[in-house]
C-alpha cells in the first residue's frame, strides 16, 4: 500500500511542465456490494467520464471507495496525448499487478483513449488487465464485468456517432460540492497532424442543449456555484433535433439549431450566482458571438483557454491547425477588445514539432511576449503512432534540443504568470471559496473570474460563498489578500 501511495504522489504536478495529474474516487457508501476504486488520468473529460462511469456501476451494484486495498474492480481511466503519459500508466498497472497477487479475485480495468488505442496489447500480448473500455462503451461496462467473473477477458472499444451519456447523472467523484463538470459533446473532428483524440474519442456530436441546462440547475439546486462545460473543441458545439435526433425535416421547415454561444447564454440564465467556465476553446472556431456572449453576463467567467501550439506558421500547417500566427493575434487582440485586458488567456505549447528550426522556436517565444499567457501547458513533441504527423513527417529534432527549447518556454511562461499576478496586486477580486488552503485551515482558496488561485484568511467565511478579496501580494502562480 506504501509504495501505490508514492506513486500517486510522484504523479502529481510538477512546476512549469503540464502535469499527470490523478484524481481517484471517493468514499460511497449506499449498500451495495461491491467495491469500485477509479483513478483517473489527463484532462477534465477523462475526470468527468469518471463520474459516468461510477454513476452507470453505482446502479448495477458497486459503491465507489478511495482504498484500493478493498476494491473489487480497479479502473484506471487513461490518457494517450503523449507517450509519458502511456509509460505513467503501465507503471501503475505493475504496481495494481503486485496488489492482485494477494487478491487474485480483483479485476482490473483500462479505460478512455488508452484503451482504444492499446487494446489488443493490454489484453492479449501482455494479459496485465482483465477489462479493456473505450470511451463511447461505458454502458456496456456491467456486462464486461459479467463476462470477466464468468472466466473471460472483456473488450469493447467501440466508437459511436451518437453517444453523449446525457441522459445519466454523473456520480461527484472528487468534488468540494461547489464546483462541477458538464460535458457537452464528445469526440473531436479536427485532424491536428500531431494528435491521437479524433482516433481515440471518435467523431464530434453535441449533447441535448435542454439536458444540459437541466444538469446546471439541479447541480445549482444542490448546492454548486460553478460549472465547467467540457468539449475537446467548446465552440464547435452545434445541436439540433433533426440532425441528432436523425428526424426528416418536412419541406421549408427550418431546424431549430443551438450554437455554443446560445448555450453559453442559456446555462448563464440559470442564476447570477452559478459561475460558468468552459474548456477547451479552439482558436479557428471560437467566435465573436461567443465573447460578446460573455461580455454581456458578469457569471461567465472571463478566462478563455486558447492553445497556441507553436508561433510559427510554417510549423501551425505542418500540425494542421487552421491558422496562421498573424490570424491567431487578430483573434487575441479582438479577445482584448470584447473582453479587456483583465481577461485571462491561457494556452497550450508544444517545443520541438517535426523540423522545427531554432528560429521558429524563437517565432514561439516572440508570439509569448506579444500575448503574456496567464498560464500554459506546455510539453516537448511526443510522435504517438497512428496520427498524421508520424505518418507523414520524421520526428527528427533531438530529445536534447526539445528540452532545451522547452525549458526556455517554460522560463518565459513563468515569467509572463508573474507579471500577470502584479496586475492583480491592489484589486478588488470576487472569489469563490472552493475550501481550505493547502497549507493552513486557517485561510480559505478560491478562484476569480481569470481562474486564478487567490488564498485569504478565513475568518467567518464558508466554502460555497462568494467574497470580495483585496490582493496585496503574489507569485507566479498564487495571489494572497484579505476579505474587504
Amino acid at each position: 500500500m506504501d509504495n501505490l501511495i508514492s506513486e500517486l504522489e510522484i504523479l502529481k504536478e510538477q512546476d512549469g511542465e503540464a502535469c499527470e495529474t490523478v484524481h481517484v474516487s471517493k468514499d460511497s457508501s449506499t449498500g451495495n456490494s461491491r467495491k469500485l476504486y477509479i483513478e483517473s488520468y489527463g484532462c477534465q473529460m477523462n475526470f468527468s467520464d469518471s463520474e459516468i462511469v461510477a454513476s452507470i456501476l453505482q446502479k448495477n451494484g458497486f459503491d465507489t471507495t478511495s482504498d484500493i486495498n478493498e476494491a473489487d474492480v480497479i479502473f484506471l481511466n487513461t490518457c494517450s496525448i503523449r507517450e509519458k503519459a502511456e509509460t505513467t500508466v503501465r507503471h501503475r498497472l505493475m504496481h495494481i499487478n503486485g496488489l492482485k497477487k494477494h487478491k487474485p479475485e480483483m479485476l482490473v480495468g483500462v479505460l478512455g483513449c488508452m484503451a482504444e488505442r492499446l487494446k489488443s496489447k493490454l489484453l492479449e500480448e501482455e494479459k496485465i488487465v482483465d477489462l479493456v473500455a473505450g470511451p463511447d462503451a461505458y454502458r456496456d461496462l456491467p456486462n464486461l464485468i459479467s463476462q470477466v467473473d464468468d472466466g473471460a477477458r472483456a473488450v469493447n472499444t467501440f466508437l459511436s456517432r451518437e453517444e453523449t451519456y446525457a441522459d445519466i447523472s454523473p456520480v461527484r467523484l472528487n468534488s468540494n460540492g461547489v464546483t462541477a463538470f458538464i460535458s457537452i459533446m464528445r469526440g473531436c473532428d479536427n485532424m491536428c497532424s500531431f494528435c491521437v483524440v479524433p482516433f481515440t474519442r471518435g467523431r464530434e456530436r453535441s449533447r441535448d442543449p435542454h439536458s444540459v441546462v437541466a444538469e446546471a440547475r439541479q447541480l445549482f439546486e444542490n448546492g454548486y456555484r460553478e460549472v465547467t462545460l467540457l468539449g475537446q473543441n467548446v465552440d464547435s458545439y452545434k445541436w439540433s433535433a433533426a440532425e441528432n435526433n436523425k428526424a426528416r425535416l418536412e419541406k421549408n421547415q427550418v431546424s431549430e439549431v443551438t450554437t455554443f454561444a446560445e448555450l453559453l447564454e442559456q446555462v448563464a440564465l440559470v442564476h447570477p450566482d452559478l459561475r460558468v467556465r468552459f474548456a477547451t476553446s479552439h482558436p479557428k472556431d471560437i467566435t465573436d458571438d461567443v465573447l460578446h456572449t460573455m461580455a454581456r453576463h458578469e457569471n461567465i467567467c472571463k478566462c478563455i483557454h486558447l492553445p497556441l501550439q507553436s508561433g510559427n506558421s510554417r510549423i501551425l500547417e505542418l500540425m494542421d491547425r487552421g491558422y496562421t500566427r498573424e490570424w491567431y493575434m487578430s483573434k487575441v487582440q479582438k479577445i482584448r477588445e470584447i473582453l479587456g485586458e483583465d481577461c485571462a488567456i491561457t494556452s497550450d505549447m508544444i517545443a520541438g514539432f517535426c523540423s522545427e528550426t531554432e528560429e521558429e522556436h524563437q517565432d514561439t517565444l516572440t508570439l509569448m511576449d506579444l500575448v503574456k499567457y496567464d498560464y500554459a501547458y506546455m510539453f516537448f513533441y511526443s510522435e504517438r503512432p497512428g496520427t498524421v504527423a508520424a505518418k507523414k513527417y520524421k520526428d527528427d529534432i533531438s530529445d536534447s534540443t526539445k528540452k532545451t527549447r522547452l525549458e526556455e518556454i517554460i522560463k518565459k511562461q513563468r515569467e509572463h504568470s508573474l507579471i500577470r499576478n502584479q496586475t492583480d496586486v491592489g484589486k478588488v477580486h470576487k472569489v469563490l471559496a472552493e475550501g481550505f488552503s493547502r497549507r493552513s485551515a486557517d485561510f480559505l482558496q478560491g478562484r476569480n473570474s481569470a481562474n486564478k488561485v487567490i488564498v485569504f484568511p478565513k475568518e467567518h467565511y464558508q466554502k460555497g460563498q462568494y467574497v470580495n478579496v483585496l490582493v496585496e501580494d503574489c507569485t507566479g502562480g498564487t495571489l494572497v489578500g484579505k476579505a474587504v
